[in-house]
């Protein structure tokens, strides 16, 4: 029945001067996202972004745009065609429109009974009909043809449990009758670079969805402590890697060796600041990469008073070392919220296997909530920091994943 996608975009309207930059940048990723399934043309007019593809391939092409940022809704569509200019359109084309109308309705509606409505927008003013009207006539013919046929049915123009949708652009008809949400936001490269601190919990991929979200393009670093952390843990964080690729493209996943580090900082450091010094030393690592990649932020799962680590105080001691800004898109979330997006977009199975990150398996009894920073620097003074740093850089391993849709 579809041989189109209508693609809403909405913020990227207020870019002004730089909107075609941001659309541009919205189609290349409606492109990257769907070119293994065909070489589909694309065409612009405000407010939409049309995808022209065989009716066989749509239901594959939705599947992917509901993951690609800069979309806020997408819906499968008909053109209405009709030989002549639109100003010009008369009964003999109205009548064929209806059965256009009746005909999508019947196919694309199974539920019955059902209430219903049509709504027209009707941008193209040279459209003799005025939407009112055109709702009207339209649904009437519904009525009619869907009644003889002794479907119970009838018209709720509040809350209806289907909408019938004609929009009026440029001279061309469109009908759908569904519409599919996107994450809404920017494009994904329109707002720079950063690096993302990913472990196998349900926070940091959360944070990474949401800064893609807000157009940055995405490279990971995980923290890796053989033998304490398990293969299983290091999979999960690939698995976490892959699921976000879908939303951004290929993620560069490095993987340095944290398990010196730790083994120094355990043995050289006061007990209760042990987590703060390890996140100090992770800033460093990250500070570094970020430097070798031309990223311009780092991004955490941190929220605020979720963990120890996670006061005031514990940022504070972590912003001090941090040579690039820190964003903390959970900040002010609480973890009900986390994990409500975190099913939204297809992590929380993989964050709730049972496979321990470093973090977790080196936490002490009693760590300090409100760390001091002399107390920080002092615990410091016994680890040979650049010379860690640069070894857990040199044993890193780095694998690129890509998306599998």
């Amino acid at each position: 029945m579809f041989d189109l996608i209508i693609i809403r975009y909405g913020e990227i309207a207020l870019k002004g001067d730089n909107i075609n930059d941001f659309i541009s940048q919205l189609i290349t990723n409606i492109e990257r996202a769907t070119k293994d399934l065909g070489d589909f043309e694309i065409s612009t007019v405000y407010g939409r972004i049309f995808l022209y593809a065989p009716s066989s391939k749509i239901e594959k092409i939705v599947k992917r745009l509901v993951n690609v940022p800069g979309i806020i809704s997408l819906s499968p569509a008909q053109r209405f065609r009709i030989g002549k200019k639109i100003k010009k359109f008369d009964q003999e084309d109205f009548e064929k429109l209806k059965a256009k109308v009746v005909k999508l309705f019947q196919t694309e509606v199974q539920n019955y009974p059902t209430t219903f409505k049509v709504e027209t927008t009707r941008a193209d003013k040279s459209f003799p009909i005025k939407s009112p009207k055109l709702n009207s006539e339209l649904g009437a013919e519904i009525l009619k043809n869907i009644e003889s046929q002794a479907t119970p049915l009838s018209v709720d123009v509040h809350q209806p449990e289907h909408q019938l949708e004609v929009e009026i652009r440029r001279g061309k008809i469109y009908l759908f009758i569904s519409r599919e949400t996107g994450p809404g936001g920017l494009p994904v490269q329109c707002s720079g670079r950063g690096l993302l601190l990913l472990s196998g919990g349900l926070d940091s991929p959360v944070a990474g969805w949401l800064a893609l979200k807000r157009g940055l393009t995405l490279n990971a670093v995980y923290f890796n402590s053989p033998p304490y952390t398990s293969a299983r843990a290091k999979q999960k964080v690939i698995d976490l890697a892959k699921t976000l690729s879908l939303y951004g493209g290929t993620i560069k996943l490095q993987i340095p060796y944290f398990t010196e580090i730790q083994q120094q900082i355990l043995k050289k450091c006061p007990q209760r600041y042990t987590v703060t010094i390890m996140r100090r030393m992770m800033i460093r690592i990250a500070n570094k990469l970020a430097k070798i990649n031309n990223e311009q932020a780092l991004i955490t799962g941190e929220s605020l008073g979720q963990v120890a680590s996670q006061t005031i105080e514990g940022l504070h001691s972590s912003n001090e070392i941090a040579e690039l800004p820190v964003l903390r898109p959970l900040i002010t979330m609480d973890k009900n919220e986390i994990i409500k997006l975190a099913k939204k977009i297809d992590t929380y199975e993989i964050s709730i296997r049972p496979h321990e990150d470093c973090c977790t398996i080196f936490v002490p009894d009693n760590p300090v909530t409100q760390p001091k920073l002399e107390i920080v620097h002092f615990g410091e003074e016994d680890l040979e920091i650049e010379a860690l740093v640069e070894r857990a850089i040199e044993k890193m391993t780095v694998l690129d994943i890509k998306e599998n849709f």
